[in-house]
């Protein structure tokens, strides 16, 4: 980002100001990356609930005749499939196939609500606009904010405040009232862990943290815990272990090529998303066990003896696991679960195992699961 680039505020940027965040630029506005440590706030939401602004992400509204048709053309999902309340993570697919971003897509009685990243938010549109049929039209909610509360105490919070949550299951949403306010609540998240999302309007959204912060389970959450428990719980991070270089089966997406999709085709991509799906990607995004206490970051080389075989994308010190963790590609042959690597790190080898993904268990309410 140049330094002439102007950063903008959240609504809530005098809110974390004063429960003592420390604000950096991220995707384009003034965030917080923590308030009393990453460690510390990474633990809680994991044993608690933790409330994070996610506000700089976008909110979109596609609606339109055949709106589900169009946007198959531009994802792998089958989202003609999803009812009323919802929810699915898909691709935004660049006509090589090449992701664009990473969105959550919820039907509604009138189209779509999607959810795409920050960073790329603005792209992502333009994007839509020139790709989409005239018919469609693509509303972006700008005048309003969006809330994670997360962790294994979050749905019982809320419920609180906003009774009926509870009722909700992993990937259902729905329309509630808080007074005579409108909340679009969807439990979902990018933690691993139970939770929700929550679509206010912005000029709500001060009382409504007030209102969760409250409660004695809730505190605060920075972007840097944000960043490990996504680690940890093996989500990838659009810009660093997604971009447009990558395709779904090469970035452990498989699962958001929908079955139907795989026999049908037709969106962007397709002849070779679904050759590397039939013959195996010629590298693979995995995940990766660090030995000893040195963090391994982004863009460390990754060797097999003498042979670079791949690069680092995402890593850091793992609070729930006590070690360091990381995640990056491989190239085939050296990406199976248990495969000793190295990655150099300051001149330094360090070694490295292919290790399972997530590195902690999901702990999402899925419906009809054993209690």
């Amino acid at each position: 980002m140049s330094d002439d680039t102007e950063i903008l505020t959240l609504p809530l940027d005098g809110w974390h100001r004063a429960k003592g965040a420390r604000m950096v630029p991220f995707a384009g506005y003034a965030m917080p990356i923590q308030y009393e440590g990453i460690m510390a706030e990474h633990l809680w939401t994991r044993e608690h609930a933790g409330l994070f602004d996610v506000s700089h992400m976008g909110q979109l509204i596609l609606s339109g005749d055949d709106v589900a048709g169009a946007l198959e053309k531009l994802v792998p999902g089958d989202v003609s499939a999803l009812k009323e309340g919802r929810m699915r993570y898909s691709l935004l697919l660049a006509e090589d196939g090449g992701v664009l971003d990473d969105l959550m897509v919820t039907a509604t009685s009138t189209g779509f609500y999607v959810v795409v990243n920050g960073a790329v938010k603005h792209q992502d549109i333009a994007f839509l606009r020139a790709k989409l049929p005239d018919s469609i039209a693509i509303n972006h909610l700008e005048d309003r904010a969006l809330l994670a509360l997360q962790g294994p105490k979050a749905v019982a919070a809320i419920s609180r405040v906003v009774p009926g949550v509870d009722q909700l299951y992993f990937m259902e949403a729905d329309l509630f009232l808080w007074g005579e306010v409108p909340l679009w609540i969807s439990r979902s998240g990018y933690t691993g862990e139970d939770g929700v999302e929550i679509s206010v309007a912005a000029e709500h959204v001060e009382a409504l943290a007030d209102a969760l912060s409250a409660q004695l389970e809730v505190k605060p959450i920075g972007l840097g815990a944000r960043d490990s428990l996504r680690l940890e719980a093996g989500l990838p991070l659009y810009g660093h272990d997604m971009d447009p270089t990558t395709d779904p089966v090469e970035g452990n997406a498989s699962f958001a090529v929908s079955k139907r999709r795989r026999q049908e085709g037709g969106f962007n991509g397709a002849e070779s998303i679904l050759k590397a799906l039939s013959e195996g990607p010629k590298r693979k995004l995995v995940g990766f066990s660090v030995e000893g206490k040195m963090p391994v970051r982004e863009g460390a080389p990754i060797f097999a003896g003498d042979t670079q075989v791949g690069v680092v994308t995402s890593g850091g010190f793992a609070p729930s696991v006590g070690a360091p963790i990381a995640m990056g590609y491989v190239a085939a042959g050296h990406n199976s679960i248990g495969t000793a690597l190295e990655a150099e790190v300051r001149g330094k080898r360090v070694p490295l195992t292919v290790a399972q993904m997530p590195f902690i268990p999901h702990r999402y309410h899925r419906k009809g699961a054993p209690k």
